[in-house]
């Protein structure tokens, strides 16, 4: 008893530092007794994913400074993984349904399973058509604005059906959240669903009940919802489906409709994300909406995409820690990315997948709980698409052969989907040299993962710098290794 006192007052006292124990509830991480393994994609070796080496950790106090060091420390925690994914649109699930099964299989596993594939555990889908569907189409007849008509039934031959095996391949559960690119065109000022225009202001709350008419229609089919962004891309007017809002709209819109109406409607679980769009109005846009007490009091997180680069610029990742510092009781949640302007003749350009490490490790370091790719699978075409707005997706099909392509994306996503888990809380670490980009997560498990990329034509020789204690490895030119410490 005396001596739960005493740790009681040292607590209180400020004697007893953070650190002791660590985030997971167990006791501070050491490497005793650990060995590191080294997992590796690489641009001219052909490793993709493979297990490369095992090393041990020696003694190495003060590492010297011409020494390039990778330095962890898994006492200084931050954020928790919720999950990483990617978009199971109508175009993906068209494109799955003419796989022959095996292929169906192979792609099920390459995606979900977390021990043969690479685990993931997000998911996004469009509420209503998107670029990436055959055509445009609604759920409701024009001018129900009661939604007496609602009805999801085009849902129900492809991507349905898709979502559910997606789910299945994954244990059962994904963390699916809905998007409207969208309103139905009578709700809009432009009549039209494609070409921008806004949302009348007569239709606010018939399109705040669109949302709830969706999320338990699919439910209603054995599909769970986790969350909902409000507006796909709210500044951008496109000439496939897109709706305008600005920062005030939106705001007013969640404040006095959508948020009010998922709470009334037994909803309020349901995680709310505003934006949706590019990092660089991120922190305008989440500003005006989270400095309104009555609006954030509704929203989960702020979405954000990885496209400002469209104006020639580089990715803005300073947006995403001036959000993450400003607003730290809200969730940042990248929810889309790609490389556009597809070329079959750049499928295997390993510069795709460095531009996937290049945003998840800037990301994941600002603070970003969740990453969300776009489609999953495209055809050899980089479609469908209603609108000719033809990508690049990690997987593609080949529709006349059934064959599946897996580009230099889908091993970078997989350096972290596979061995950063729900649950895993982020930790401190930084590269002495700026030729090495790392992020690292100590999992549930106890397992440390260390991600190291190197995007130069260098052969970098580093230590794994860890609490006195150090293993020696080479980064490859042009490499994403993951490091696991066990």
């Amino acid at each position: 008893m005396k001596k739960k006192l005493l740790i009681a007052c040292l607590i209180a006292g400020g004697l007893v530092k953070a650190g002791f124990v660590n985030a997971q509830g167990t006791a501070p991480f050491s490497v005793s007794n650990k060995s590191v393994k080294v997992i590796v994609s690489e641009k001219e070796a052909g490793y993709k994913l493979t297990p490369t080496e095992t090393l041990q950790f020696t003694d190495k106090p003060q590492p010297g400074e011409t020494e390039v060091s990778v330095f962890v420390d898994p006492a200084k925690t931050f954020q928790t993984m919720l999950g990483i994914g990617g978009a199971l649109t109508d175009a993906s699930a068209e494109v799955f349904a003419k796989l022959p099964k095996d292929k169906q299989k192979e792609f099920l596993t390459a995606y979900y399973d977390k021990d043969k594939g690479i685990g993931y555990t997000m998911a996004r889908t469009n509420i209503q058509s998107c670029d990436f569907s055959s055509a445009s189409y609604s759920y409701v007849k024009e001018g129900d604005a009661d939604l007496k008509t609602f009805d999801i039934s085009h849902d129900k031959t492809y991507r349905i059906p898709f979502i559910k095996a997606a789910m299945a391949a994954a244990g059962g559960k994904l963390n699916l959240f809905v998007s409207p690119w969208s309103p139905p065109a009578f709700m809009k000022d432009n009549n039209d669903v494609l070409h921008g225009g806004k949302l009348k202001p007569e239709f606010d709350q018939s399109w705040a009940n669109f949302f709830v008419k969706f999320i338990k229609a699919y439910e209603k089919e054995g599909i769970p919802v986790w969350g909902l962004s409000v507006q796909n891309e709210p500044m951008a007017k496109q000439s496939w489906e897109s709706c305008m809002f600005t920062a005030g709209e939106e705001r007013d819109f969640v404040k006095n409709f959508l948020g009010p109406t998922l709470h009334k409607q037994g909803l309020a679980e349901k995680k709310l994300i505003v934006w949706d769009h590019n990092r660089d109005l991120l922190y305008q846009r989440a500003s005006t909406i989270l400095e309104d007490p009555e609006a954030a009091k509704y929203i989960w997180g702020v979405g954000f995409h990885w496209y400002e680069t469209w104006t020639g610029a580089g990715q803005q990742f300073e947006s995403t820690r001036r959000v993450h510092e400003s607003f730290p009781d809200k969730n940042l949640i990248f929810t889309e990315g790609c490389i556009e302007k597809y070329d079959f003749a750049k499928i295997n350009d390993w510069a795709m997948g460095e531009r996937y490490g290049l945003s998840m490790i800037n990301d994941f370091n600002a603070g970003t709980v969740a990453w969300t790719d776009w489609n999953v699978l495209l055809d050899e075409k980089g479609g469908p698409n209603h609108v000719g707005n033809f990508c690049f997706a990690p997987v593609h099909a080949d529709t006349q052969t059934g064959n599946l392509i897996y580009t230099s994306s889908y091993y970078y996503l997989g350096h972290f989907s596979k061995f950063i888990r729900p649950g895993a809380k982020r930790v401190s670490a930084v590269a002495s040299r700026d030729k090495l980009l790392t992020t690292a997560y100590l999992n549930t498990d106890g397992k440390l993962a260390v991600v190291v990329m190197n995007k130069t034509d260098e052969k970098i020789e580093y230590y794994l710098w860890i609490k006195g204690k150090a293993a020696k490895t080479t980064s490859l030119p042009h490499s994403i290794a993951t490091l696991i410490v066990e």
